[in-house]
């Protein structure tokens, strides 16, 4: 346990990602394999069940350090953090009391998860237990491992480039041994790095070949005829894996989503062994229908026949890593082409089409089919080099992903909340409104919230608005003077019945801060609604 704080401690106060690869291998070579096991699937997002909830945990630690609970709501929200909160207000243990006996990540993880099945009364014997007996380092610890907070600039990539150290492996091997629906408190190191299971090898997608945005002009990229380019859906990107006839689906999120999907079983046996790269969409008569459809598939547990009837998913795909049985990534795009031409017009099925390749001549060309993409329902175009290989991660120079300009509208920004870590002094998460002229009293009507594209200064001087012009609290949310305009862009729009103002929009962020106009001018929710595709 006393390592893995340190390593937390290590990560935490360094940007360095060569830092980071190095303080992870040094921490692979001292620890347990099964803190090993266990390390890798923290920071790959393989966190454990959260047998207490957030609620619990405020409550017990404002008793355990005698203070009302709105004082801890207080203190919470000016650090930002609710572990590194709870760990600061609790007094440190006199000598007198006998410290934790848990000594390693293992034995901590397996002492929450214990705590499953108990009762509330003795989930806060335990928990404040362990409180009165740790320093606040390993305080800190045990509440993240409770709540699974760990953001700390860690990526799986970073994972990958440790244990490629560590173990004297390729990266691309790696990447590939920690994809999959492993569990690591059943999960033996050495059967996931250090041995092939073949059983284990029938469902295992291929680490994802993510695009850059194209920062450059066409002209750099060279010839036209170097390039080929498709559209890029706005779904969810996934994996079809076709093997020994049985099929597996999986997410770029590394969740197997097969039952989630049971439309693609009618592949299974139509042909050899094949991992499919595609995007996951729901069709209709008119081609591909708006993320909103896709979002109500997203998840279920259960899909009935009525709802794969009325929402129908099929995968456009658009790249081939496995053909009969053999690795193609490192093949030329054209030949993979070849060969995920040939693999769907074999399997002949309505869930399996072909992403269509787009016909250009000139850079000129292809600009015209970007500008006419969102009429295809599409967020724009994928510019892939016809001699590249299919690579592992987010690596710069053969895919490219070119998105139409966002949709946009000048709103007002009616709340406003505290952020987290170094920003939680600063109010940087808000809610904008547009105007709703119908009925005879005009009303501003929420219909987005936003906390990217401003600077450090403009978030500090609008705080400092915030803090002058606040109307209402609400714990940590601010209800504000609304005169304040803001640009805000987002990428797709659809009706929705969830929300008051009856829309739903797609990665809203700040575009700009509108100075220059007053509130009166902002856009109506009618303008808003004009952007929904007819």
């Amino acid at each position: 346990m006393r390592a893995f704080a340190e390593l937390f401690r290590a990560l935490d106060q360094t940007t360095s990602t060569k830092r980071r690869v190095t303080l992870l291998a040094q921490y692979f070579e001292q620890v347990s394999d099964e803190d090993k096991v266990w390390t890798i699937a923290l920071f790959s997002g393989k966190r454990p069940r959260r047998t207490v909830t957030t609620r619990f945990l405020r409550e017990w630690a404002a008793e355990s350090a005698g203070i009302s609970d709105w004082l801890f709501d207080e203190t919470y929200h000016i650090v930002g953090d609710l572990a590194e909160t709870i760990a600061k207000i609790i007094p440190q243990p006199s000598a007198s009391i006998q410290t934790t006996q848990i000594t390693d990540l293992q034995q901590g993880i397996a002492y929450l998860l214990e705590l499953k099945d108990k009762s509330e009364a003795e989930k806060k014997t335990a928990i404040q237990g362990l409180w009165g007996r740790m320093d606040s380092d390993e305080r800190f610890l045990i509440n993240k491992l409770i709540t699974g907070g760990f953001r700390i600039g860690v990526s799986q990539r970073t994972i990958v480039k440790a244990l490629s150290l560590h173990l004297d492996q390729e990266e691309s091997v790696i990447a590939h041994k920690l994809m999959g629906d492993w569990d690591p408190a059943t999960t033996r190191y050495e059967a996931l790095l250090l041995t092939d299971d073949p059983r284990s090898q029938l469902s295992k997608p291929y680490p994802f070949y993510l695009a850059h945005s194209l920062d450059q002009d066409l002209e750099a990229l060279g010839l036209p005829e170097a390039w080929q380019a498709e559209y890029k859906w706005d779904g969810i990107r996934g994996q079809i894996v076709c093997r020994q006839g049985e099929v597996h689906v999986w997410s770029r999120g590394e969740e197997l989503v097969t039952k989630q999907y049971p439309e693609f079983q009618n592949l299974a046996g139509k042909v050899g062994d094949v991992v499919l790269d595609g995007e996951l969409v729901v069709w209709g008569d008119d081609g591909v229908r708006p993320f909103h459809d896709m979002q109500k598939r997203i998840g279920r547990k259960r899909v009935s026949a009525k709802m794969m009837s009325s929402l129908p998913v099929v995968m456009i795909a658009y790249d081939i890593m496995e053909y009969e049985g053999a690795d193609v990534r490192s093949r030329p795009q054209s030949e993979r082409r070849r060969l995920l031409e040939e693999v769907v017009a074999h399997m002949d099925s309505d869930q399996l089409l072909l992403s269509e390749l787009i016909s250009f001549a000139t850079w000129s060309d292809l600009a015209s089919h970007r500008e006419k993409a969102r009429d295809r329902s599409a967020e724009g175009l994928m510019l892939k080099s016809v001699a590249g290989p299919y690579k592992t991660g987010r690596k710069k120079g053969d895919w490219y992903k070119w998105k139409v300009d966002p949709m946009t509208v000048d709103a007002v920004m009616l709340y406003a909340q505290r952020g987290h870590g170094r920003r939680a002094n600063l109010y940087t998460d808000f809610t904008f409104a547009v105007l709703d002229e119908a009925g005879t009293d005009k009303k501003y009507v929420p219909f987005a919230k936003a906390y990217s594209g401003l600077t450090d200064d403009e978030f500090s001087e609008l705080s400092r608005f915030v803090r002058k012009h606040t109307v209402e609290k609400f714990g940590p949310v601010c209800s504000v003077v609304p005169e304040l305009v803001f640009e805000i862009a987002f990428e797709g729009i659809a009706p929705s019945s969830r929300h008051k103002c009856g829309i739903a929009v797609r990665f809203p962020r700040i575009l700009r801060w509108r100075r220059d106009k007053p509130v009166s001018e902002i856009n109506t929710l009618t303008d808003l609604k004009a952007h929904i595709k007819k």
